[in-house]
């Protein structure tokens, strides 16, 4: 995934949700719908986690430093991570407090058709926000399922997008249906519903959000399919007769750390063997070329000593 993709789905996001944050509070003036409200602080909430994954981006790109020797990709990550708890705070929260209040004190919608334009036109520009987010993923995810996508991408953005648009979308669904109801049947206490419903819906997606960049920033090994290339290019190479043991983790989206227990030829001279490894390094950065810090050490296998 590049990060000129990744950029592109939060601008589309942050666009869209600015435009429809403003749409909202000027439905909820006209209105005074919980769930118009509660929609308009998403809709902020929203703005801001873009805000968030560009900042992450653009610190990620730091040069290394004498205490971050490995950069600061994981920023990226950890932005992230800060937007999980920026849904379930300010949107989440807020929501399950504002419906549980009307709920408790119902008045009922003015000027509903205000709110049911408004929902209907933000939910056409958070399909435009969501198009972009599908667009800029498919590369990444290929033929798999969105779910797994989204469980195992390494880079954070485009699945945050992905999962806040899904949310927003389903929100919106949520919140015109309430003020529908509310208006067919008289009784106010749906929109109260509906802006619950759009709090409980808010807390799943930043749960969801929140376990997968926890599982980033603690440090994820590179894809099965990276792996595999990094085993196939090492083994490639003349001189190398066994791969003892191989260890991977991303220090950012884009950045794998490789660390590896070789078997070398013992006939090798001192020179010979430096001049192979780094060989060994070519080829793994040929194959895959996110394996930007490579670790390799020559040992011999010994009979308590798993291949792995």
């Amino acid at each position: 995934m590049s990060t000129g993709a990744s950029k592109r789905a939060i601008l589309a996001a942050l666009l869209a949700n600015l435009g429809i944050a403003i749409a909202k509070f000027i439905g909820f003036a006209f209105t005074m719908s919980s769930s118009m409200l509660a929609e308009g602080v998403h809709s902020v909430a929203d703005t801001g986690n873009q805000l968030l994954l560009l900042l992450g981006g653009r610190r990620s790109r730091r040069a290394a430093t004498e205490q971050h020797q490995f950069g600061f990709g994981r920023e990226r990550y950890f932005w992230a991570f800060v937007v999980s708890i920026v849904l379930f705070t300010l949107g989440s929260a807020f929501a399950v407090f504002e419906g549980v209040e009307k709920i408790l004190h119902p008045h009922q919608l003015e000027s509903p058709g205000w709110a049911i334009g408004i929902l209907s036109v933000a939910f056409v520009l958070e399909s435009l926000s969501f198009r972009t987010a599908v667009h800029e993923a498919r590369p990444a995810k290929g033929r798999g399922s969105w779910s797994k996508y989204i469980r195992h991408s390494k880079s954070p953005e485009i699945p945050v997008v992905l999962l806040e648009d899904t949310g927003a979308l389903i929100g919106l669904a949520i919140a015109l249906a309430a003020v529908i109801i509310d208006t067919v049947t008289g009784n106010a206490i749906w929109d109260g519903i509906g802006t619950l419903a759009i709090g409980v819906l808010l807390g799943v997606i930043a749960i969801v959000l929140c376990v997968e960049m926890k599982s980033l920033l603690i440090g994820e090994s590179a894809s099965p399919s990276d792996q595999a290339a990094i085993r196939a290019a090492i083994h490639r190479c003349a001189g190398v007769e066994e791969v003892i043991h191989l260890r991977t983790e991303h220090i950012g989206p884009e950045d794998i750390l490789v660390a590896a227990k070789l078997q070398f030829r013992s006939d090798l001279t001192i020179a010979q063997l430096a001049e192979l490894i780094d060989a060994v390094e070519l080829e793994i950065r040929v194959d895959v070329p996110t394996a930007t810090r490579i670790f390799l050490e020559p040992d011999v296998l010994r009979p308590a000593s798993p291949i792995e």
